[in-house]
């Protein structure tokens, strides 16, 4: 039996160089950054900013590839993917498809989905259900599909907000219809190889969960978390996850040797599960609403612990908190951090919250150390971060605009 994360096995999905960021939480969904230089705190004027670039609406994160950094967002009445030099954030090219979404409860009407580097392709999957593919070097089309016109999905409480994620020749989306639940498409066509399930969509985007020698992908839809077979769409085990009324699902699940953890904040909560040896049967080990709840960050794992924000932005400020993995026992907590997303450097934490504060702390299951803070952002920082190569890049919102911004770390 193996049930592990994708560290090692990823590379037979991406031709994923050092230091690349194809995808929103890294190179395998785990906000864990391979290969790069230990970090040291900066000075008590903050990192060094590289250079800025701007930006229309959307919550869509950066993506990185080589010297490129791609980023998704809408301008008027277009929905815009560009690529800009990661040294200089000069405009490499850019690449605008119409755009549909009229927004929902949320007034922004940009993108949310983080866009999907797969070898010299680009996947962004727009508010509206639109999917597209270009080429990395130049933006050319090479396909667009209106998924959600071809299969009459709800648009949901914020338009389509789950990143695709890309396994083998194939690109998964949560589309959310009835009998294409989940939809897998060919890479270099568009064309549907299959649909599976009546899941509706979620917010959080899916990872992989390795079974017995096979990749599986990993999603958390609308009220379920379950794995499928990438082939063919079969189902391998589900569980019930998530809370009828206004609730979201946005963080991604995370799969570790033979675990599952899953959390959600609006009265959902955080649960491990243990997986059978033939990867079909869960056992849930423990569970809470007070353990880690969160709203769309996804949490790291680091030495038997996960590191995370327990709480909403939307009510009350949410915290930093380590969980204790075999029995969800709180370690530490610090109290008025704000929602942030984590990325794992070594042994080190960068979180950047919803408020523009990007904060230095060391992965220690023990006690909170924070080694270094600033504050890098006027605007809401929401969306997915991406960090390769020592430089982090993240964009801002503020109002109808905002902007991408590339900050030294090294």
């Amino acid at each position: 039996m193996r049930i592990t994360t994708l560290a090692i096995l990823f590379c037979c999905t991406f031709n994923v160089l050092a230091g690349d960021w194809p995808q929103g939480l890294g190179p395998h969904r785990t906000g864990i950054a391979d290969n790069e230089q230990d970090l040291k705190a900066w000075s008590s004027t903050g990192p060094k900013k590289l250079w800025s670039h701007e930006l229309g609406m959307g919550f869509a994160g950066p993506v990185v590839s080589g010297n490129l950094v791609v980023i998704f967002h809408r301008v008027d009445g277009s929905e815009r993917l560009e690529a800009l030099d990661r040294q200089t954030g000069k405009l490499k090219w850019k690449q605008d498809f119409k755009a549909f979404y009229s927004g929902g409860y949320n007034s922004d009407q940009g993108p949310r989905s983080t866009p999907v580097i797969a070898g010299e392709h680009v996947f962004a999957y727009g508010a509206a259900g639109d999917l597209h593919c270009v080429t990395l070097a130049t933006g050319k089309i090479l396909w667009s599909r209106a998924l959600n016109d071809d299969y009459q999905a709800p648009d949901g409480y914020f338009g389509a907000g789950s990143s695709p994620i890309v396994l083998g020749n194939k690109l998964l989306v949560n589309v959310g219809a009835a009998d294409a639940g989940i939809v897998a498409v060919d890479i270099k066509t568009g064309k549907t190889l299959w649909k599976a399930t009546d899941e509706k969509a979620s917010y959080s985007s899916p990872s992989t969960i390795q079974i017995n020698d096979k990749l599986h992908a990993l999603f958390i839809t609308r009220m379920k978390a379950l794995a499928l077979d990438p082939d063919t769409g079969d189902l391998v085990f589900e569980t019930p996850f998530g809370k009828q009324g206004p609730t979201v699902n946005g963080a991604t699940p995370l799969a570790f040797k033979n675990k599952l953890f899953l959390s959600a904040s609006y009265g959902i909560g955080a649960e491990l599960h243990e997986i059978s040896a033939d990867g079909k049967k869960l056992t849930r080990k423990w569970n809470g609403d007070n353990i880690m709840s969160s709203q769309y960050s996804t949490c790291l794992l680091h030495q038997g612990a996960l590191f995370g924000t327990h709480g909403r932005e939307d009510i009350g400020v949410a915290a930093l908190r380590c969980i204790a993995v075999d029995s969800g026992k709180v370690m530490w907590e610090e109290s008025g951090f704000g929602v942030a997303h984590c990325i794992l450097v070594g042994h080190k934490i960068i979180a950047l919250n919803n408020e523009g504060e990007l904060v230095l702390v060391e992965a220690n299951p023990k006690a909170y150390n924070e080694l270094a803070r600033a504050t890098v952002s006027g605007g809401t920082t929401r969306s997915f971060p991406a960090f390769s190569q020592g430089q982090l890049f993240f964009r801002n919102n503020q109002g109808r605009s905002g902007s991408l911004t590339a900050l030294d770390l090294k």
